[in-house]
């Protein structure tokens, strides 16, 4: 069985109701001890959030050039590469094309792919129910960004990182996951070298803090406000305005349907650029194996209106 099959097939087993009821929880930032992995991942948030604050007083057309290069290469990265080939298995690439889309990931600065991936697995093993990692029952800011800075907590609900197995026999991901900070720094000084604090604070500032927050309103606001087209045991909802700054991610009701699917928005009106990526490679012959939803599973979840 594949691994998006066991995911799939884990989440059927552990429904929950809709909507969800909001849990109180401890206060993330005391009442717990700090990890060193906590610490890391406040500073490096800290860090990007700082740059972006500075990038007005070096703003440049040039520096907002590297704004859109930074937001689009990291966010393509997270959303064609950790989210749809590695969490979910959605389609397959050549190993040097694989490895290629996950290391502009990581230049998103979200983390390295063992860590990424396994979250969001565990998400839809769990979605809302007590052990998911980002469940909006704990709070909008919680589900957001919150949950990022307690790993203990992270554990305690869900496990280590024994749901990505696939991952870690591989040695680029094993790679990544110790080197990360070194390729971020290493980033930074190209930056630096090509445009000074400009390129540094455009990029790495705002560049990345757009990401990052484009990516958790998946995880917040798509599990709160929008609309349901499909029949799921969750919260999930589709965020039309959202589609084209999140590449396709906010038809997040759909996703959670046909969880599987490389295609995530499946009307033609429906934006999905990622999927748009993804069918390329398939014209061209790099992606095989590329998975969406059939008439007859379509007709299964549909909502009857």
């Amino acid at each position: 069985m594949s691994v998006t099959s066991t995911v799939e097939e884990n989440h059927r087993k552990n429904p929950s109701s809709s909507p969800v009821e909001k849990k109180k929880r401890r206060w993330v930032f005391w009442d717990r001890r700090w990890r060193r992995l906590d610490y890391v991942k406040f500073s490096a948030s800290f860090i990007v959030h700082s740059l972006a604050l500075l990038a007005p007083f070096y703003f440049t057309w040039s520096a907002l050039w590297v704004t859109f290069l930074f937001y689009t290469i990291g966010g393509l990265g997270i959303t064609v590469s950790y989210h749809r080939n590695l969490a979910h298995r959605s389609f397959k690439v050549p190993k040097w094309l694989e490895y290629l889309l996950a290391y502009c990931a990581l230049l998103a600065i979200q983390g390295d792919p063992i860590d990424w991936v396994s979250t969001h697995r565990y998400h839809h093993q769990f979605t809302d129910s007590e052990r998911d990692p980002h469940s909006p029952k704990e709070g909008f800011w919680f589900s957001h960004l919150l949950w990022i800075y307690d790993s203990a907590y992270l554990v305690s609900k869900c496990g280590k990182r024994a749901n990505v197995e696939d991952l870690k026999r591989q040695w680029f991901y094993r790679f990544l996951q110790k080197t990360v900070m070194f390729h971020i720094l290493g980033l930074g000084c190209i930056l630096f070298f090509l445009g000074g604090m400009s390129f540094v604070t455009w990029g790495m500032g705002v560049g990345a803090a757009l990401e990052v927050h484009v990516t958790c309103l998946i995880n917040s606001l798509c599990h709160i406000w929008g609309t349901r087209t499909w029949k799921t045991n969750d919260t999930s909802r589709n965020v039309w305005w959202l589609s084209v700054f999140s590449f396709g991610e906010s038809w997040h009701n759909n996703h959670h349907a046909f969880e599987s699917s490389a295609r995530q928005g499946l009307e033609w009106w429906q934006i999905d650029i990622s999927w748009y990526i993804v069918r390329f490679l398939e014209i061209i012959g790099l992606a095989t194996d590329v998975k969406v939803p059939t008439e007859a599973q379509r007709r299964r979840m549909a909502i009857v209106r």
